[in-house]
């Protein structure tokens, strides 16, 4: 069955037909399908389009439909063009005439729109609960290790001594921000396009506002053309996607660096590693890495739409099938790596003392030492230099500047005194640092428990 072909004397070719349908990806929006089509039912027996028991005898059809799809009793056939003829056919089958008036005032334009706006809203609550919950497992970590010092790095160097909690809390943020710009696009996308028809409305008389708030949208969509043809909001959506995705590539290549045998900061739980099928002794952050793989997928699906979109005039055109498939690939490929980098963070071990230990041998406390002749009175462009002796003569003797006697402080700057070595300390380094988003663990703190009001209310 197809909803066109009245002004047709040929059967579409065979690869035609396959090349334009778009049942096999369009079918994932089957529920969302009948869903509008029950809102458009009831608005037209309530305009009186419809009479009011043909409007219940097309919802009731359209929701036996929806139960037997899934309950298994009824297969979506790929032989119809897309899921709206499949519905559209079993729903004739079923009631006869009645069926034939649920398409009465508007059209697969309109219905595409809304299938894939309704589809759409629904994934962005999804992913959100996703990222959610990763940051619930983020902020348990952080509550764990507030104590636990570990390097800060600048260009892969060790900067300055932080700990994990702090380290953590970045990305804490990162995915707050995640959270906060799927929020925006829901709000800016929740507008209803049925309605709209092909381009140009319709002369039945649509309660659209009805249609709008019987689907939960905020109104109806103000332009019938724009209703049509707008893709923005998977534009937006797809980019939300990609910075998600770009977020958990950069905290995976961590992951991967840390359970290197040169860090040894992390031990990976076997659940989620691999082995190797020749070397023995190997224990593979495959997930980590396929993650970090799996962004460019989610990226191509951006500049995809991106470069289908640029070039279309208003209003529809059948490029916009394009919008789908790479969508749906992208929403089910950063659910399933947000799903499991939580699984995975959520299980690994961290190695405090080895973490404890490159800080202290990075002179991750250089800056501190220097901070210590400033508050002695030396200017800090003097101090750095002195500091940096310091280092050189640390490097040349193997030893951190925890490790240099009283003596060889004082043959480079006579200012240096026994407290130096409270000064430098990692406890001292990072405690001090007290200003709000800082690693010291009274400000670490009130960070956490804001972060607990911030899941508990969003």
């Amino acid at each position: 069955m197809k909803l066109w072909g009245g002004r047709f004397t040929k059967e579409t070719n065979e690869l035609v037909n396959n090349f334009n349908a778009s049942i096999s990806f369009d079918q994932k929006f089957y529920k969302q399908d009948v869903r509008g089509s029950i809102a458009h039912a009831t608005m037209l027996a309530k305009s009186g389009i419809i009479s009011e028991e043909e409007g219940e005898k097309i919802v009731n059809g359209l929701k036996a439909i929806l139960a037997d799809i899934e309950a298994g009793k009824l297969v979506i056939d790929d032989e119809y063009e897309d899921i709206h003829t499949f519905m559209e056919a079993n729903l004739i089958e079923r009631i006869g005439d009645a069926g034939k008036k649920l398409h009465t005032g508007r059209s697969r334009n309109d219905q595409v729109a809304l299938d894939m706006r309704l589809y759409t809203r629904d994934e962005i609550l999804a992913v959100d609960e996703e990222v959610k919950e990763l940051m619930q497992v983020i902020l348990r970590i952080m509550k764990e290790n507030v104590t636990t010092f570990m390097p800060g790095f600048t260009h892969l160097q060790k900067a300055q001594p932080v700990t994990v909690a702090h380290h953590f809390g970045a990305y804490f943020e990162m995915f707050k921000r995640d959270r906060s710009r799927l929020s925006d696009i829901y709000e800016r996308m929740n507008y209803c396009p049925l309605g709209a028809g092909a381009l140009a409305g319709t002369t039945y008389p649509l309660d659209r506002e009805l249609t709008a708030k019987l689907l939960e949208f905020n109104g109806p969509t103000l332009n019938s053309m724009d209703s049509v043809s707008d893709r923005d909001y998977l534009i937006e959506f797809l980019s939300a996607l990609s910075t998600i995705m770009m977020h958990l590539s950069r905290f995976s290549e961590e992951i991967i660096i840390w359970n290197s045998n040169e860090y040894k900061f992390i031990e990976l739980d076997d659940a989620f590693s691999t082995g190797s099928s020749i070397m023995p002794q190997k224990k593979n952050p495959d997930i980590a890495e396929l993650v970090r793989g799996k962004t460019g997928r989610v990226y191509a699906a951006l500049m995809g739409l991106l470069t289908t979109m640029k070039g279309i005039p208003l209003a529809y055109n059948k490029d916009m099938q394009e919008d789908k498939e790479l969508t749906f690939d992208a929403i089910d490929t950063v659910k399933g790596c947000v799903s499991l980098f939580k699984g995975m963070i959520d299980t690994m071990k961290f190695n405090d003392k080895r973490m404890a230990d490159s800080a202290k041998h990075g002179f991750t406390n250089a800056t501190d030492a220097a901070d210590y002749l400033v508050k002695k009175g030396v200017p800090f462009r003097e101090a750095h230099g002195i500091v940096g002796q310091l280092v050189l003569l640390c490097l040349d003797k193997g030893i951190a500047l925890d490790d240099l006697s009283l003596e060889e402080y004082k043959k480079i700057s006579p200012v240096f005194d026994e407290d130096i070595y409270e000064a430098i300390s990692l406890e001292t380094c990072v405690n001090k640092r007290l200003t709000l988003g800082a690693p010291g663990p009274e400000v670490m703190n009130k960070v956490i428990k804001l972060n607990e009001e911030y899941l508990a209310n969003n």
